[in-house]
């Protein structure tokens, strides 16, 4: 059992540190400012694709970029992994490069920092389209 001056020691060093420190606090999200705000308000632009079965893939768009998101973004929300790349239609015919979408990931990033008003579409690859349908979702 503590002496009842050990506790009053102990009470006294408590208390003189309480106008010196008080609990962190995290301050309130700036939607302007903060990633989180920006990924939701650049997600919800997001348009939906859809690819039967029984081809290679396909191209989704065109798209123009906005001023909602920097880059180009796709999610993949079929049952099995694919690619995407980014074809800027007025510049070339040709992929920017080839991103891995897992199955059912979340959005990744297929194309960075991208001017506003660009024209693009979306091409995807994968040999299981011959037997299940592809479903993405595009934020631009």
């Amino acid at each position: 059992m503590a002496s009842p001056v050990a506790r009053l020691l102990a009470t006294t060093a408590a208390l003189s540190l309480l106008p010196f420190g008080s609990p962190a606090q995290a301050a309130p999200d700036d939607p302007e400012t903060s990633l989180a705000g920006s990924a939701a308000t650049c997600y919800g632009g997001a348009v939906r694709s859809y690819f039967e079965t029984g081809s290679w893939g396909g191209e989704a768009g065109s798209y123009r970029t906005t001023t909602r998101c920097r880059d180009i973004n796709v999610r993949n929300a079929s049952d099995f992994d694919t690619k995407a790349c980014v074809v800027f239609v007025d510049r070339t015919n040709s992929c920017n490069y080839w991103t891995y979408l897992p199955a059912r990931s979340g959005f990744r990033t297929v194309a960075t920092n991208v001017r506003d008003g660009v024209d693009f579409r979306v091409r995807f690859a994968n040999p299981r389209y011959e037997h299940e349908p592809l479903v993405a979702y595009h934020a631009f």
